[in-house]
This record gives C-alpha cells, sequence and structure tokens, in this order.
C-alpha cells in the first residue's frame, strides 16, 4: 500500500483539513489534530463500495445478521485468538455515542466515572455533560512504570463510583496493557462493584511487542467493549462501529435505547459494507500501516533528539499519535500550540486538551513529507516562543532601567 503520496483533503469538508481555524484561529495552518489518518482507505473497501453504489437504492438497513457480525468474530479470532460469541454484538453509529448510552445506563446523574488520566478528550463530554462526576487516575506513558493499583481501587471503593472507563490501547499515550494489567483492573471493579466500559477503536495500531488483548478476554462479567474499524481503514466519516455487550440484559437495554428511544437500528449501508470488506480483505493494510507508523515514531525520535532534545519522547506501543513531553522547555503546551500555529504554520494538540500541560499530541497517521514538515513547524515555534521570550526580557529590563546604556557627556 502506498502510504508515501500526500492526497489533497482540501475541499472535502474534511474536520482537519477545512475546518482548521476552529481549533487553531487560522486556515494556513498544516493540522496534526484529528485523529484519523491522512492515508487512502484500501482498495477493496472502496471497491466493495463503488459496487454498492451500482445498485441505486439506499434505503433502511438491517445490521442484525452474520454478514455484519460473523466479520467481527474472525477478525478478533485472527488477530489475537480472542474468542467473540456473535450474540454479544451490537452496531452503534459510534464508539462514543456506545460509551454515552453505557454510562446512561449503569448510572445516575451525580454518580462518578472513574478514569485514567490524561483522557482522551471526547470522555470529558460524555462523563460531564451526561452530568456525572469524573475521577481522574494519574497514568504514566512510560509502560515501565507501574500502574498504581491503590489508587485505583481507591477510586473504585467510593461508593459513587459506578463505572471505571478504559480505553486500551490508550489515548493519548498509546500504552498498551498486558494480560495481566487487565486481570488487575477487573480483580478491582469486582471488589468494589465497579461496571468496566473499554474503548478499543485504536486496537488495531500496535507498534510494540505487547499485544492487545480484549477485555473480554479476562472476563465477560460487568464489562462491555466498544469498538470499529474506522480509526484503522480510516473510514470514520461513513459511519457505524459496534459493541460487545455480554450481559443479556444490559444488551437488551442497549437496544432499546439504540432502536425505540432513538431510533437509530438502522445502520449506515456504507459503513457496513466498508466494515465488512475491510475486515474481511485487508489484513495486509494492517500490517503494512503499523509497519509505517512505526517508522513515523522512529523518525520524530531522531528529529527531537537532533533538534530539540528538551522535548522527551519515547515510540508509543500503539496509535498513531505522538505523546509528547515538553515539561523541560519551561513553556506551557497551551502556549506552545499557539507558537507553533504563529511561527511554524502547524497545528498540533496542547496537552491540556487531554487533561496535561506538560503534553503535546501530534496525529501522525500521515505521508513521511508531512510529518517532516510538521516537525520542522514544531522546531519554529519553540525557537519563535523562545525569541519571543527574550525580546520581552529585555524589554522588561529596559522599562526598568531606562538609561541603562545610554552615553553621559
Amino acid at each position: 500500500m502506498d502510504f508515501d503520496t500526500p492526497i489533497d483533503r482540501h475541499h472535502s469538508y474534511s474536520t482537519q483539513w477545512d475546518f482548521a481555524a476552529d481549533r487553531f484561529g487560522k486556515y494556513d495552518v498544516l493540522p496534526f489534530s484529528i485523529s484519523d489518518t491522512d492515508f487512502a482507505t484500501p482498495p477493496e473497501v472502496v471497491d466493495a463500495l463503488a459496487q454498492r453504489l451500482r445498485h441505486p437504492v439506499f434505503g433502511y438497513t438491517r445490521w442484525n445478521h452474520s454478514d455484519f457480525k460473523e466479520p467481527i468474530v474472525r477478525w478478533f479470532y485472527r488477530r489475537g485468538k480472542a474468542q467473540i460469541d456473535p450474540d454479544w454484538i451490537v452496531y452503534s453509529p459510534s464508539v462514543m455515542w456506545s460509551v454515552s448510552t453505557l454510562i446512561r445506563l449503569l448510572s445516575k446523574p451525580g454518580e462518578q466515572v472513574v478514569v485514567f488520566r490524561p483522557l482522551y478528550d471526547g470522555f470529558f463530554g460524555a462523563i460531564q455533560a451526561n452530568g456525572r462526576e469524573l475521577v481522574g487516575v494519574d497514568l504514566s506513558a512510560d509502560a515501565s512504570v507501574p500502574i498504581d493499583y491503590d489508587v485505583l481501587a481507591q477510586a473504585c471503593t467510593s461508593s459513587a463510583a459506578k463505572i471505571f472507563l478504559l480505553t486500551n490501547p490508550h489515548n493519548p499515550t498509546g500504552r498498551v496493557f498486558t494480560r495481566e494489567e487487565l486481570a488487575r483492573m477487573v480483580d478491582i471493579a469486582r471488589k468494589t462493584n465497579t461496571f468496566v466500559i473499554t474503548d478499543d477503536i485504536h486496537r488495531d495500531i500496535i507498534l510494540g511487542t505487547v499485544p492487545y488483548t480484549p477485555l473480554t478476554d479476562i472476563t465477560t462479567e460487568h464489562v462491555a467493549l466498544a469498538c470499529s474499524g474506522s480509526k484503522t481503514f480510516n473510514i470514520p466519516g461513513l459511519i457505524g462501529s459496534y459493541a460487545f455487550v455480554p450481559d443479556k440484559a444490559l444488551r437488551e437495554a442497549f437496544l432499546y435505547e439504540l432502536k425505540q428511544k432513538n431510533a437509530l437500528s438502522s445502520t449506515s449501508i456504507f459503513g457496513m459494507y466498508a466494515q465488512i470488506a475491510a475486515y474481511t480483505r485487508c489484513d495486509y493494510y494492517v500490517d503494512e500501516l503499523n509497519a509505517y507508523i512505526r517508522q513515523n515514531m522512529h523518525y520524530i525520535l531522531a528529529f527531537l533528539q537532533e533538534q530539540l532534545p528538551q522535548i522527551r519522547f519515547e515510540v508509543p506501543q500503539a496509535t498513531y499519535l505522538a505523546w509528547m513531553d515538553i515539561s523541560q522547555l519551561g513553556v506551557s503546551s497551551e502556549d506552545l500550540q499557539q507558537a507553533c500555529v504563529q511561527y511554524g504554520h502547524v497545528g498540533i494538540m496542547s496537552g491540556t486538551t487531554y487533561g496535561d500541560e506538560r503534553f503535546m499530541r501530534m496525529c501522525v497517521g500521515c505521508p513521511r513529507t508531512k510529518l517532516e514538515r510538521g516537525l520542522q513547524g514544531l522546531l519554529r515555534g519553540v525557537r519563535g516562543l523562545k525569541e519571543a521570550s527574550a525580546a520581552q526580557e529585555v524589554q522588561s529590563a529596559q522599562e526598568v532601567h531606562p538609561h541603562e546604556g545610554v552615553q553621559r557627556l
């Protein structure tokens, strides 16, 4: 698959490209923000969509059949030997719709949802806009730093804590949780009567040696897993996801929300065709994608070590999100984001968006040429911020000592 050739996404109503000013205040920025890729969808998926387009009727569409479910079951087995019962599978328009719906079903307003911090920014709305309290437990991006299970257990022990919301692999740190780590989390959740919801949308983008393990491999009690092929195959605009809900009563309540309350049970026909084709014929694409993303991450590491050694970065275990520690620069990530826009004309996300101002998040699912331009823009942003700071110091000194340097006769 050709991941090197840039594809112009302007004038396609792209959130990342055509509406960059919404996030960065200017249109003339090279964006590294939204976590979709700049890569072409696999040709097998495009062909499946083109074939369906030749049928001129696009009516209401059913998802509850083996043609939708079996490719998911086989995908999880083929790429990790996970055993998935097709009866667990439910359709959802998006992973975040699944997460928000499960939060409403499993807790009441005012109750608590425990999360690892930093966290995917969509979780703030899913929790707080639904009237629940967010309780954060710090998680290191360094996988060699153990999870503080005591703090996690303390957070889950509260009588108000009803849900532990997880991302696996973790967004934004790129950490993949081991089978042993997941088992410890499940044990804490069981002892504290906390339900675990896990968002596994980045499950395919594995860059390191730790394999992805779905939570349902650990237990099928008091857990639900939301997922989609949208990140992997760059098809979020086609709409569609799925969830594993092993508990029958919860599954029926979820489907009641989907169909009776929200009238969403008719799937996007293109999202369904795309996912079936991707999960049936595109293993090679994922393997090549991961190899390319891994090379991008190593390019970032080499660039920062040479040009910006104050920015600490390690190649993540998963995702196409580079989580960069800027704390040694002595500037806030919000100020650096603005400097990158002003001086470097690149849009890189402030870690404040995800709950940690010491970091920047850069989506690097893109051709190498774009990444090179982005890193040069980051360099110009850092330099511009330093030059502006130095100029401000000189100006402040002159205001305090206005006659210094003036020759007296």
